[in-house]
C-alpha cells in the first residue's frame, strides 16, 4: 500500500484567452492526481487528506473510487473545496492563483494510524504551506519516517501562497531528514535555491529533478547521476505530469521492491534508467492530454 497525504481541490482551467475566458473545473490537486496515477498504474493506493462534504468533494472522492483508491483515512468537513483558478501560457505551462480561505482541506488532522500494510507515502504542494494543516501533515512526515517507513516529498511550490519565503525554506531543509525521495522542478529548485548534493547531506537517499522536455535526473548519496531526456510529445498541457512523475517513481520502485533507503542506494546505473525512462514516458501521455489525466498501466508499457 502507497499512501497519499494531501489536498484535493478544483482547478479552474480556462477554455480560451482572455481573463474572462470561460473555466471548466477539473478535480485535482498535487497529492489528489499523484494518487490517481498510482492508482491507473496499478498500485494499491489509500488517500489520506480532509475532503469536503460539498458537490466537488464528492466529486473528488467518486474518481478515486474509480480508480480503486482506498479512502478509509479521507476525513471529511462541511467547509468548500479549495479552488485553484490555472492560466495556461502557449508553450502548455499552468499557472495557479489559490482560494483557500476557510477550506476543508486546511483542517486536516493527523490520523491515529495508516492503512495496515503501508510500505510508503508521500507528501507536497499546498498541503505543506497551508496552515493548520501543513502542521499536521508535517507531523505525519516525522511520525511516518520514525517508524522507517519509506517517505517521498515532491513541495510544487505555489510561491503565491507563501507569505514568507525565507521560512518556508528553513522549514523545507527541516524536513529532509525525514524523507527518502526527494522530486522536485528545475523550477522548484531555482526557487528553493538549493543543489541535490546539498539536500542529499541532509537525509534524502535520492533527489530526482524534473526539467520538463529536457528529462528527469537522479542524484544518489554515492555519487551518482542519472539522466533520461524526455519523451517528445505535442503537449495540451503540463497540468499533472510532475505528479504523474511523483506517481511512476513510486510505482516503479515498488514494483522493483525497492521501497528503502538501502533498496534505492542499490540501484544502479541501469535500475535508475530504467525507472526515469517509464517515469517520462508517463508524463508524456499525462501533456498530451488537457487536465490532469495520468495514463493507464497499458498505456505506459514496455
Amino acid at each position: 500500500m502507497i499512501v497519499v497525504a494531501g489536498e484535493a481541490l478544483i482547478d479552474l482551467v480556462p477554455q480560451g484567452t482572455g481573463a474572462l475566458a470561460a473555466l471548466r473545473p477539473a478535480l485535482g490537486g498535487g497529492p489528489y492526481n499523484t494518487a490517481v496515477a498510482l492508482g491507473r498504474l496499478g498500485s494499491p493506493t489509500a488517500f489520506c487528506s480532509r475532503v469536503s462534504y460539498d458537490a466537488f468533494g464528492e466529486a473528488l472522492l467518486d474518481r478515486l473510487r474509480e480508480t480503486g483508491v482506498d479512502l478509509a483515512p479521507v476525513q471529511r468537513g462541511s467547509e468548500p473545496t479549495t479552488l485553484a483558478v490555472a492560466s495556461v501560457d502557449a508553450e502548455g505551462s499552468a499557472a495557479y492563483s489559490f482560494y483557500v480561505e476557510g477550506t476543508a482541506d486546511r483542517l486536516f488532522s493527523v490520523p491515529a494510524s495508516l492503512p495496515s500494510g503501508t510500505r510508503a507515502v508521500s507528501f507536497g504542494t499546498c498541503s505543506l504551506v497551508l496552515e493548520p494543516g501543513a502542521s499536521a501533515y508535517e507531523e505525519l512526515l516525522r511520525r511516518t519516517a520514525a517508524r522507517g517507513v519509506f517517505t517521498a516529498l515532491d513541495p510544487n511550490v505555489r510561491a503565491g501562497l507563501i507569505a514568507d519565503p525565507d521560512a518556508y525554506r528553513a522549514r523545507f531543509e527541516s524536513w529532509l531528514p525525514s524523507v527518502t525521495l526527494l522530486k522536485l522542478s528545475a523550477e522548484d529548485a531555482a526557487w528553493l535555491g538549493g543543489t541535490p548534493r546539498q539536500w542529499l547531506a541532509a537525509g534524502p537517499a535520492a533527489v530526482v529533478v524534473t526539467r520538463g522536455g529536457a528529462g528527469l535526473t537522479a542524484y544518489t548519496r554515492d555519487g551518482g547521476e542519472y539522466t533520461v531526456p524526455g519523451e517528445r510529445v505535442d503537449v495540451v498541457d503540463t497540468i499533472g505530469a510532475g505528479d504523474t512523475v511523483n506517481a511512476a517513481l513510486l510505482h516503479g520502485l515498488a514494483l522493483r521492491d525497492a521501497l528503502s533507503a538501502s533498496a534505492v542506494a542499490a540501484l544502479g546505473a541501469e535500475g535508475w534508467r530504467g525507472l526515469l525512462g517509464f517515469a517520462a514516458r508517463a508524463a508524456a501521455v499525462t501533456c498530451s492530454r488537457a487536465g490532469a489525466e495520468p495514463p493507464y498501466a497499458h498505456e505506459v508499457a514496455g
